[in-house]
């Protein structure tokens, strides 16, 4: 498929935003690299081109007394930076809450929710709270047993000034609007506390065009993180904040809704987009699922409701809608997996780590190149094939095969083109 027109931020806007990662883990999460920590995320956000990251996992004992040893505050109100670069990016205190429940006669309500703390006291509060309801030592996204809406209550009980944002919304097994596990709502799922939800993150899967469909969303800020589990997934989305830097503006955006932009993934990228089964390798649009009657054609099991699908069922608006008065969405692709396609190998070899190192040198930070920097300055040094690359993607020329069951989508930028010898090798060799 052909992904849609992108849009791109003024000249005049440079300068006056930040660019934020709210949602990212630690090592101490399951299935997350070993890397994850402080030093790692202050080193790598600096190549991305952050000024703020979330910490992430600061429920879990070790690793809030690692973020209480490696941590000092930071200039501007709330926010933290490491203690061996205080000149690098700045850190908001986040944590993931995994809440499982029964509500309104069903079983097994999985809500995953963002928590953004403005201070280390206010921290140690909460975990002193929540130990006393779970093993906080198990994971570094602790699971409770009680309700999203008394998480809210527990929180604000602590502090009104905690932020509490459903995470993925719309991801299937653990979200607030889950094919398999969510509610309808905002309000089915928080009740008399959903007036205390100010915003929602989209998720690698959606992007808030798809959101703009559904008219009862319009009253969030909609917000876009990494959830990196790794270092090199840090920043595939992001959120341009308006300057001042500081936890009450922070928190003050979020309520209001007053972001520049958000970076999004293409949302066809995310590994639940589509509907499909990838057991028998099948993927479905939403329409097909319904021609099958939800059921896969090969091993007659249910299929995997995807977000699109998800998104269609709850809209009230056309596709394409947009309310007035929202932040611009632009879309991007990292810039290794743009080298990777230009170069025709593989996103972790070596080539295109080597690569990639020397743009950041030469260029800056990632989304220097990728959103700051126009395209004649950075045909000085970006490789000819990189640089229509990049090219493609701000223009929103893309093919992509969608996600689905768990399975990353496929982004082609050059699609079936063959790079010529002079724009692969020879020339990257000139040049670096």
């Amino acid at each position: 498929m052909v992904a849609k027109t992108n849009e791109w931020p003024p000249e005049e806007w440079f300068g006056k935003f930040y660019l934020a990662d709210l949602h990212v883990h630690s090592r101490f999460s399951r299935a997350t690299s070993r890397e994850m920590g402080i030093p790692a995320l202050a080193r790598v956000g600096k190549e991305k081109g952050l000024s703020l990251i979330g910490t992430g996992d600061f429920t879990h004992p070790e690793y809030f007394r690692e973020l209480c040893e490696l941590l000092e505050p930071a200039p501007e109100e709330g926010l933290y930076v490491f203690r061996e670069d205080p000149d690098g990016p700045r850190f908001v205190l986040s944590a993931e809450i995994s809440n499982i429940f029964s509500a309104n006669g069903k079983t097994n309500r999985r809500i995953h929710i963002l928590i953004l703390a403005p201070s280390l006291e206010v921290v140690r509060e909460i975990n002193l709270a929540l130990s006393r309801l779970g093993n906080l030592s198990a994971d570094g996204r602790p699971t409770f047993g009680f309700s999203a809406k008394n998480l809210v209550k527990l929180l604000r009980e602590i502090s009104p000034d905690i932020l509490i944002i459903p995470a993925h919304a719309w991801t299937p097994w653990y979200s607030v609007f889950g094919a398999f596990s969510g509610f309808d709502s905002v309000e089915e799922c928080f009740e008399e506390e959903a007036e205390h939800i100010y915003a929602l993150e989209t998720g690698l899967s959606s992007d808030p065009e798809m959101n703009w469909r559904v008219s009862a969303l319009d009253r969030f800020t909609l917000i876009s993180n990494s959830d990196a589990h790794s270092p090199s997934k840090l920043g595939r989305e992001a959120n341009a904040f308006w300057f001042p830097m500081s936890y009450p503006a922070l928190a003050e955006a979020i309520k209001t809704g007053d972001l520049a932009f958000t970076v999004e993934f293409y949302p066809e990228e995310g590994k639940y987009h589509f509907d499909g089964h990838r057991a028998c390798g099948v993927l479905f649009s939403p329409k097909e699922t319904r021609a099958h009657g939800g059921k896969c054609p090969v091993c007659g099991q249910s299929l995997t409701v995807g977000v699109m699908h998800r998104v269609e069922a709850l809209a009230d608006r056309p596709e394409g809608f947009r309310p007035e008065g929202k932040p611009l969405s632009v879309h991007l692709v990292p810039l290794e997996e743009i080298i990777a396609e230009a170069l025709e190998v593989g996103p972790q070899s070596k080539r295109v780590k080597k690569t990639y190192r020397q743009l950041i040198e030469l260029g800056g930070s990632e989304f220097a190149i990728l959103l700051e920097k126009d395209l004649s300055e950075l045909s000085e040094f970006v490789p000819e094939r990189i640089l229509e690359g990049i090219r493609r993607v701000r223009e929103g020329r893309l093919y992509i095969r969608p996600g689905y069951d768990g399975v990353y989508g496929v982004v082609s930028i050059f699609g079936k083109e063959e790079p010529s010898e002079t724009e692969t090798g020879p020339k990257q060799q000139s040049l670096f």
